[in-house]
């Protein structure tokens, strides 16, 4: 079987964006994402620099209709109002096709967002704000080197809803250091009461180059077992279940309807122009990332497309990526959507990982194609490890 290069079959022009803010108050001890102390930092500079990037990734590669943005970091909402009401003017110049539904979201710390600084960003066209809450024990949020408190939690968001913002999300995380299955419960429980329309949930990775990393090699991180963070996983998908939020995704839970628009661009590997120091993006079979440094960025920034790699995706990489991506997912993965991106047969492409996983019990068929079973959730690395290098098998 011939396997056919590039992308051209399922490219178009993007309708997602996301956008890099790289300041933080802090850095959280489990954070490896591009970011950097706010103290000192050129914040204008960049934010002009951000806005020359944008300005050259549209003339090369000019916009659909935008469908959603999102601002992540760092934390975005450390920025100033005024900075804030600049930023945003950025975006809708160089993007100003939005869609009339359209999804634009941006991460905050619930220690950096009061009444003023959301209502810029209400009126610069931010309706979705996901909160970094994580916990809601001030002893595990302190352990993990947070600088807000539950307080600030029920604070923030009493002023996102009086800014007018409603569809509002929090994230949580489970195998914290010290944390217990009695205190990831009464985490859900209190943030269940919120009545929030969307829960993101995902679990402690310790990456390297964070303080975690270092102390986990000096046997200094008390992290919970094994067995007791599988009995988290199955306590948060019950309890989310039995409150009427759907999983949309392994790590999502949301209320019909509120699903991350943007994250779904992701997972169904689509394009989207990735924008900021650090960013990566994916637009016409090409993948980028940006360049790191917040000083380098904004001079190179200044010069053209500021980034520190490019390449074209081969077919088979894409191919694979789409599977990985796709089955984390509750619908799954589309066989007409693959083949309307790739020109191929999903079936014949990965006979396969799919028949090997299907006999196991870890995937099942749906009307159009496939997604990982109740059990195939809870061993997703594996099923997904079954698709890297498995096209040059088939080809």
């Amino acid at each position: 079987m011939t396997i056919s290069a590039g992308r051209a079959q399922g490219s178009s022009a993007p309708k997602a964006v996301y956008l890099h803010i790289p300041f933080c108050t802090n850095k959280c001890f489990y954070c490896d994402f591009n970011s950097y102390v706010l103290k000192d930092q050129p914040v204008m500079d960049y934010l002009q620099a951000l806005e020359r990037e944008m300005e050259h990734s549209v003339r090369l590669n000019p916009p659909g209709e935008i469908k959603t943005i999102f601002v992540g970091g760092g934390t975005p909402t450390v920025l100033t109002p005024k900075e804030m009401e600049y930023f945003l003017k950025s975006v809708r110049t160089y993007f100003p096709n939005w869609s009339d539904d359209i999804e634009f979201s941006m991460e905050a710390n619930p220690g950096t967002t009061d009444l003023e600084k959301l209502s810029v960003m209400k009126e610069g066209g931010v309706n979705r704000v996901s909160f970094g809450v994580q916990a809601f024990q001030n002893s595990l949020l302190s352990g993990i080197g947070r600088i807000h408190n539950t307080d600030d939690v029920y604070r923030s968001l009493e002023n996102a809803r009086a800014a007018g913002l409603t569809n509002l999300s929090i994230d949580l995380m489970f195998g914290l250091p010290n944390q217990t299955v009695d205190m990831l419960d009464e985490s859900i429980s209190r943030a269940l009461e919120l009545g929030l329309p969307h829960y993101s949930i995902y679990s402690l990775k310790v990456e390297e180059n964070t303080l975690f990393h270092t102390m986990y090699h000096k046997n200094q991180l008390p992290l919970p077992h094994e067995d007791d963070e599988l009995q988290m996983y199955l306590l948060l998908m019950s309890r989310m279940k039995q409150a009427g939020y759907m999983q949309y995704e392994i790590s999502n839970f949301a209320k019909p309807g509120y699903e991350s628009r943007h994250n779904m661009t992701y997972w169904r590997n689509e394009d989207y122009y990735g924008l900021g120091a650090g960013a990566h993006g994916y637009v016409a079979g090409q993948r980028h990332m940006n360049i790191k440094g917040v000083n380098p960025y904004n001079e190179a920034a200044g010069k053209g497309l500021p980034r520190l790699e490019s390449f074209s995706v081969p077919a088979a990489e894409a191919m694979e990526d789409f599977m990985m991506v796709g089955l984390r997912m509750a619908e799954g993965v589309s066989s007409e959507r693959f083949n309307r991106q790739f020109g191929q047969s999903l079936e014949q492409i990965f006979d396969r990982p799919l028949a090997k996983m299907l006999n196991a019990g870890l995937l099942e068929k749906t009307s159009g194609g496939y997604r990982l079973s109740e059990r195939g959730i809870l061993f997703g690395n594996d099923v997904f490890g079954e698709f890297i290098g498995s096209v040059a098998v088939n080809s």
